[in-house]
């Protein structure tokens, strides 16, 4: 059995610093992980294509140099053809565990600049946050596992791996064969993958389940070329009639998707008020859910889709001709307990099933990741769910899901069965990853760098 379920206690022997202890050490290294944060946001290192990868290089150039300065010996900067990860060590001392702290080091694109009040790569506080692309996801998760590092000095009473990826917002392409390649370096009694986020401000989370995601291309085509409107429309069909078609086809008339074979699970018992989840969303007044059951169910549990792109004439200077052929990038999220592959499989199918009017379909991969569901009963999680709540001055983590997805957190569970993990972070309902004017509040990323320090301190206590 492993650490998420049987161990006892011991070390007896070493003296582990008490809660208060480590939140003044917290509250004493703040304005300097805050400084180092900031510097941190200021490297644009974007691992998407067309961008300028040297800056994900000094990134993890970045990363390295504030862990062999939170006192880990062993810092290396590793690669498997992708963008350069960074795994740190320090050995645990003897008869203590060894606990993996994970974050990643790069970040999304902008997007439109024009939406961002200020330069996202210029972090600003305002209103007690700090604003800037990747403050939140995830460099405050890097640097939570500094400042916990910080916090303890010479004191720290377990071991530490850290894995700092370099390319988990392009889709974590050789993040697995890192992990096979270093699998020795980095086992783990327990894992913290600090890349997610809690409930509310004030109300910190485990979260505990995550969709999986399916990405790829269909393309319709129905004509060898494009034809004169006037001349052919009528009988000929167009390919974005016939793409919007097999679009709508996904779901039904209520929104629910309405794609046969797909898994559907209950969810936590939680309830999330609508006028919350609307405002979190942007959506426009008088615009309606979609989808049927609790909004917790249709975020965590069950299937979505979206179309997330299409490849056709644009509208300036589009010719009055009928399109020979249309393609769209589509994303479905699946619901834990159903497979990647089947995913796809049974989407491949659906699209064929569905071509309108003879059209020819084609459908090609992009992107396959597991969805997870965690166990988080234990002695581990038990300590995690303690630390939580002092940081959080009595507040009690609630366990919840989460509607994206971290598909090499399957990957985890697969390497290192016997292993815990927990997966935690800094972000709020207000962050707004991956969006324009992302920010951190200040205040909840100083009690996840205390909670993260009264985590190591409660797990070197167990055994």
């Amino acid at each position: 059995m492993g650490w998420g379920h049987v161990r006892g206690s011991k070390f007896d022997s070493m003296t582990v610093l008490t809660e208060e202890e480590l939140r003044a050490a917290i509250r004493r290294e703040m304005p300097g992980v805050r400084a180092d944060l900031e510097r941190l946001v200021r490297i644009p290192g974007i691992a998407f294509a067309g961008f300028d990868h040297g800056h994900v290089e000094r990134s993890a150039e970045a990363v390295a140099e504030l862990l062999r300065g939170a006192g880990v010996p062993d810092v290396r900067i590793v690669r498997k053809g992708g963008q350069p990860a960074v795994i740190g060590r320090r050995p645990a001392p003897p008869g203590a565990p060894t606990v993996l702290l994970y974050a990643h080091h790069d970040v999304q694109p902008i997007g439109d600049a024009s939406k961002w009040e200020t330069d996202p790569f210029e972090p600003v506080e305002r209103d007690g946050r700090l604003y800037g692309r990747g403050v939140a996801d995830d460099k405050a998760g890097v640097m939570a596992h500094i400042a916990a590092l910080r916090a303890f000095g010479d004191d720290l009473p377990v071991g530490v791996v850290l894995f700092i990826e370099g390319e988990e917002e392009y889709g974590s392409e050789s993040l697995e064969d890192l992990l096979r390649e270093y699998r020795d370096d980095i086992a783990a009694d327990v894992i913290v993958i600090a890349d997610s986020g809690n409930w509310d401000i004030g109300q910190p989370a485990l979260t505990t389940g995550l969709r999986g995601i399916v990405n790829g291309f269909v393309e319709v085509r129905v004509l060898e070329k494009a034809v004169h409107s006037g001349m052919f429309g009528g009988p000929v069909p167009d390919a974005l009639i016939a793409l919007s078609r097999l679009i709508a086809s996904l779901h039904d008339d209520n929104g629910d998707v309405a794609v046969d074979g797909l898994v559907r699970t209950e969810s936590a018992p939680l309830d999330y008020p609508e006028d919350r989840f609307r405002a979190e969303a942007g959506m426009l007044e008088g615009v309606r859910f979609i989808g049927s059951g609790r909004l917790v169910e249709r975020l965590w549990t069950r299937p979505a889709i979206a179309i997330l792109g299409i490849d056709a004439p644009p509208t300036v200077g589009a010719p009055n001709a009928l399109t020979p052929a249309a393609k769209a990038k589509f994303s479905v999220r699946i619901a834990p307990g159903d497979t990647a592959q089947g995913t796809y499989d049974t989407i491949v199918e659906h699209f064929r099933r569905h071509a309108p009017w003879g059209a020819q379909v084609s459908v090609e991969l992009e992107q396959l990741g597991e969805p997870c569901v965690i166990d988080a009963t234990g002695p581990a999680y038990d300590a995690a769910r303690q630390a939580f709540t002092e940081a959080w001055d009595g507040a009690a983590p609630v366990d919840m899901g989460v509607g994206g997805s971290i598909p090499f957190i399957a990957t985890f569970q697969e390497m290192f069965p016997k292993a815990a993990i927990l997966v935690t972070g800094v972000e709020d309902p207000e962050t707004g990853a991956h969006g324009p004017n992302e920010s951190l509040h200040l205040g909840e990323f100083e009690r996840v760098c205390v909670a993260e320090a009264l985590l190591l301190a409660k797990v070197a206590k167990l055994q």
